[in-house]
C-alpha cells in the first residue's frame, strides 16, 4: 500500500469513528441517522452535477450498495440502541477485513501477500479482543450481539460491492454521488414519519449533525478512492484503525471499561497495519 494510500484510508478511520461516537452520544439516534442521510444528499447532489456520470458496467453495483447501505443504517441503530460503543462497534468492523479479503479472492481475483495477509489477521485479532475483555460481555446480549455481527457482514458487502463498482465506473466521483444521492430515501421515510421531530432537531442540533454528517461523507468518500489505489483487503483492514480510535473515545468519553485491553488491543491493530503497509 502506498503513502498516500495509507493516509487516505487513515483519515477515514478517524472521521468514521467521530462520527460514530456521535451517533451513539445522541439522544434520538434515529434522527442523528437521518441528519447523516441528509449530508450524504446534498454533497452526493454536487458531486453528481460536477462529476461526469459513471459507466453502465458500475450501476449494478451502486444500486446493490445503496440497497445494502439501507440496512446499514438500521442494524446501527439496533446496534447502538442496545449494545456499548466499545463492544459493538470493534464486532461490526472487525469482521469485515477477514471477509473482504475472502470475498475480493474470489470475486475480484485480489491474492494478498502473506505479510498482508498475517497484518489482517492481526487487525482483526486486536479488533475481536475489544469486545471479548469488555466489563460486560455481548454473549449475555444475544440481541446485540446478532445486531453486531448482522452489520459486520453487511459493510463487508458494501466495501467489496464498491470496491469493484468504482474500478469499473470510469469516474470515481461520479459513482460516490450518485451512491450518496441514492440516500435521498432514508431521508424521505424519516421525514414523512417524523418531520415535526426532524424540524425542531435541525436548529439547535445544526453544527453537531452537519459535523457527524460530513464526517460520515469524507470518512466513506475516502476510502472508495483508496480502492483504486490498493488491494481492497488492504484497506479495509487498515481503516478498521478506527475501532482503535472508537474504544479510546469510548473510554474517556463515555466512561466504558476496562482499558488495559484496548491498550493491548491497540498495539495488534497498529502492528497489522504496520505489516500491510509495507507490504
Amino acid at each position: 500500500m502506498s503513502g498516500f494510500a495509507l493516509f487516505l484510508v487513515l483519515t477515514a478511520a478517524v472521521l468514521h469513528a467521530s462520527w460514530n461516537a456521535m451517533v451513539k452520544a445522541a439522544g434520538d439516534r434515529a434522527l442523528i441517522l437521518a441528519c447523516v442521510a441528509i449530508a450524504h444528499t446534498f454533497v452526493g447532489g454536487a458531486m453528481v452535477l460536477l462529476s461526469p456520470a459513471p459507466a453502465p458496467e458500475s450501476w449494478p453495483f451502486i444500486l446493490a450498495s445503496a440497497t445494502l447501505h439501507y440496512f446499514y443504517y438500521l442494524f446501527l441503530f439496533v446496534s447502538y440502541r442496545i449494545g456499548d460503543l466499545s463492544q459493538v462497534y470493534p464486532i461490526a468492523r472487525g469482521l469485515s477485513p477477514m471477509l473482504v479479503a475472502l470475498g475480493a479472492f474470489v470475486f475480484a481475483g485480489e491474492r494478498l501477500p502473506m505479510p498482508a495477509a498475517i497484518g489482517i489477521a492481526c487487525v482483526s485479532g486486536g479488533i475481536a479482543l475489544l469486545s471479548f475483555t469488555a466489563r460486560r460481555s455481548l454473549a449475555e446480549q444475544p440481541l446485540a450481539l446478532a445486531a453486531a455481527i448482522g452489520t459486520g457482514f453487511i459493510i463487508a458487502s458494501y466495501s467489496l460491492v464498491d470496491g469493484m463498482g468504482v474500478r469499473l465506473s470510469g469516474s470515481a466521483f461520479g459513482y460516490m454521488g450518485w451512491l450518496f444521492l441514492s440516500e435521498a430515501l432514508v431521508v424521505a421515510v424519516v421525514a414523512q414519519r417524523r418531520w415535526g421531530q426532524l424540524r425542531v432537531l435541525a436548529r439547535p442540533m445544526a453544527k453537531y449533525t452537519l459535523l457527524a454528517g460530513f464526517s460520515s461523507v469524507g470518512a466513506y468518500a475516502l476510502v472508495i478512492y483508496a480502492n483504486l489505489l490498493a488491494p481492497l483487503g488492504a484497506v479495509s483492514a487498515v481503516r478498521e484503525v478506527s475501532v482503535v480510535v472508537a474504544a479510546t473515545i469510548g473510554v474517556m468519553l463515555f466512561g466504558e471499561r476496562p482499558w488495559k485491553s484496548r491498550m493491548i488491543a491497540a498495539v495488534a491493530v497498529a502492528g497489522g497495519v504496520v505489516l500491510l503497509a509495507g507490504s
